[in-house]
């Protein structure tokens, strides 16, 4: 068999090329988030639930080890992104980031390294955001910096506690990418905002995702996928 591999955020945009993706490449998928829907596909097992909800964790990797007999692979893709000024953020802004991107990447990977400790290898992937190494002033990230930024921190120190357990952790960190939350009249604003002069496109990160995935002697690896943005402020 194939790697199996359990995707969070699964129903659309990123999340769902990567379930796409790891199927093409004939891998079992068990594949969460809180809309997705019942699967035909017998190696495709989707779990309805909420990230942050320590049972949707529960369930999802009973259901890997029953149907296929183990995780090989954890991306944590979910998240939400919800661009404010840091004082215009509501307690439920606070929290909705919290649960979905801390909390979920907690519960996750908490059963995804006790299960891959017992077979001595693993893979954890987690996508987070190129706002954390370069704020934009047209993009208020505040919070998406204090969550995300803590799971690019918490990526590097996985990598170290859990490298001799055979247990590779990384990120992809994205700059702005096609996707339905962005709508098509703000797409040639936002690709100025890169200093490639386009945005990133869904296959732009799920290329990177697997190629993490297939890079054995790559850990503690923050992989930003953002045409260039990390690199510098290229508007001034």
């Amino acid at each position: 068999m194939n790697e199996v591999a359990v995707i969070t955020g699964a129903s659309q945009g990123i999340g769902a090329a990567l379930v796409q993706a790891f199927r093409i490449r004939n891998c079992p998928v068990i594949a969460t988030s809180r809309s997705i829907r019942p699967s035909d596909d017998p190696h495709l097992v989707t779990v309805r639930g909420d990230v942050s909800d320590p049972q949707t964790a529960h369930i999802v990797f009973e259901e890997a080890t029953a149907r296929f007999g183990r995780v090989d692979t954890l991306v944590n893709n979910a998240g939400v992104f919800i661009p404010k000024p840091f004082t215009a953020y509501s307690m439920e802004d606070y929290t909705a980031y919290v649960a979905a991107n801390v909390t979920g990447f907690f519960h996750m990977s908490q059963r995804a390294i006790e299960a891959m400790t017992k077979r001595g290898r693993g893979h954890i992937v987690t996508v987070t955001t190129s706002l954390i190494d370069q704020p934009m002033g047209s993009v208020p990230s505040a919070l998406a910096s204090l969550t995300k930024g803590g799971l690019n921190a918490a990526t590097k120190s996985l990598a170290i506690e859990y490298a001799k357990e055979g247990i590779r952790v990384n990120a992809v960190s994205p700059g702005i990418i096609k996707t339905p939350m962005h709508p098509v009249e703000t797409h040639p604003a936002l690709a100025k905002l890169h200093p490639m002069g386009r945005m990133g496109s869904v296959s732009d990160v799920v290329d990177a995702v697997m190629f993490l995935d297939a890079a054995a002697f790559v850990t503690g690896e923050i992989l930003h996928v953002d045409g260039g943005q990390a690199a510098g402020n290229h508007m001034n």
